[in-house]
């Protein structure tokens, strides 16, 4: 598939706080396309969706607004939110690298991969940058980890090997499946500078991000971004980037935030989220997103 580069916009936005930060009140007018991401965001710290905001997604589709969930989280981790989107059933999932089917069983329907020379190349760039780090490669269908990698509880069937052997080149199994996000982790690191260290070393090979409060990168091919891939789906429906409307809280949001004709940082949000958009709403204890669709309707 070929990448959309998302458009750019001013750097100068107004300070956090300001009068242009602070939801209006009042009636907005309404967007054709809401996109959210949801850890930090749309979900509460307990990994659920409030009353509220189920009541704010179903008034908004039968409104007639697409819905987008826009998330780092891969496929396989989007139960939280499945039963919440009633139209057309899609979301972007892996930042990017996934558009998925939540209407038939999360099925992944279209998939912007990490090359596998590109996810080597990287590799072996943080592996000189940044000594202590280590991997695990996110396919289609599951994460593989390096064994020193703190895995996540909720993937028991994932393989451990060295990374070498997770990128291999087979033609079956579970290392047949295309890479969605490769996954590089610091024991010791600040998480803001070893982003900056992993797009200094291995920037030409792929896109760098990270949505932990730990040193987490989340890598993806070259051109893909929760912005790319939202530009993508939006062109195919004719919608412009000023009929959006983004919400979100990290910086992974950012690409995307940006992109949107209207963005909301959540009040809880990274500070260079909450430099880089146009509004700012309550956190995602609070119902920010749901105040906000509110306001539309």
């Amino acid at each position: 598939m070929v990448p959309v580069t998302p458009s750019t916009r001013p750097s100068e936005r107004p300070a956090p706080g300001s009068p242009q930060h602070r939801p209006s009140p009042g009636r907005r007018t309404a967007p054709r396309l809401i996109a959210t991401d949801l850890d930090g965001t749309l979900l509460r710290n307990d990994k659920t969706v409030s009353d509220r905001t189920i009541a704010a997604l179903a008034a908004a589709e039968a409104a007639g607004i697409e819905v987008f969930f826009v998330t780092g989280r891969p496929a396989r981790w989007m139960g939280v939110v499945s039963e919440h989107v009633h139209g057309h059933g899609l979301a972007i999932c892996a930042n990017g690298a996934a558009i998925v089917d939540l209407h038939a069983g999360r099925r992944v329907i279209r998939v912007r991969e990490l090359a596998r020379r590109d996810a080597l190349a990287v590799v072996h760039a943080l592996r000189a940058a940044a000594p202590g780090v280590s991997f695990a490669v996110e396919r289609t269908g599951g994460i593989h980890y390096e064994p020193e990698y703190p895995s996540f509880p909720t993937d028991p069937g994932a393989s451990f090997a060295p990374v070498d052997e997770l990128l291999t080149d087979s033609r079956e199994g579970h290392y047949a499946e295309p890479i969605v996000k490769l996954l590089a982790h610091h024991p010791t690191g600040d998480p803001d500078a070893f982003l900056a260290l992993g797009r200094k070393a291995a920037g030409a090979h792929a896109e760098f991000t990270r949505s932990s409060p730990s040193a987490l990168l989340e890598i993806s091919g070259r051109g893909v971004s929760k912005a790319s891939t939202l530009a993508l789906a939006c062109e195919e429906r004719g919608i412009a980037p000023h009929e959006v409307v983004a919400f979100g809280d990290m910086p992974n949001d950012l690409a995307m935030l940006t992109w949107a004709g209207t963005s909301y940082a959540m009040a809880n949000a990274h500070p260079d989220v909450l430099l880089c958009t146009t509004h700012t709403t309550a956190s995602n204890e609070h119902d920010g997103v749901a105040t906000i669709i509110e306001s539309f309707l």
